[in-house]
């Protein structure tokens, strides 16, 4: 599984934000890294250099094998916040999909 981090003008991809988030997606999406090929992960500050509530923006876009790419998006005050509800929000998506797979 390939992640791929990309960031606005209004945020610093720092070295500290990228690995803890890189290790929070390998750990809670690890029994799906079959099926993913590539996570693609746009963080923004909507707000810009101005301080405001929920202003953090994390999407999450998963390229999974043989399918359509899934999309989540998530709001927070920090950008590790909105990485985490990001991902939990992709996590309950492919638990669905993978649950209606086995269905058929």
């Amino acid at each position: 599984m390939q992640i791929q981090f990309n960031t606005d003008k209004n945020v610093t991809g720092s070295e500290n934000l990228i690995a803890s988030s890189t290790s929070l997606i390998s750990e809670e999406l690890s029994r799906f890294s079959d099926q993913i090929t590539r996570l693609e992960i746009h963080l923004s500050d909507e707000d810009g250099n101005k301080d405001g509530f929920n202003d953090k923006r994390c999407m999450v876009e998963a390229r999974l094998a043989g399918m359509n790419p899934i999309a989540v998006t998530d709001h927070a005050n920090t950008h590790e916040q909105a990485v985490s509800g990001a991902i939990d929000k992709l996590k309950t998506s492919l638990e669905s999909l993978t649950g209606r797979l086995k269905n058929y």
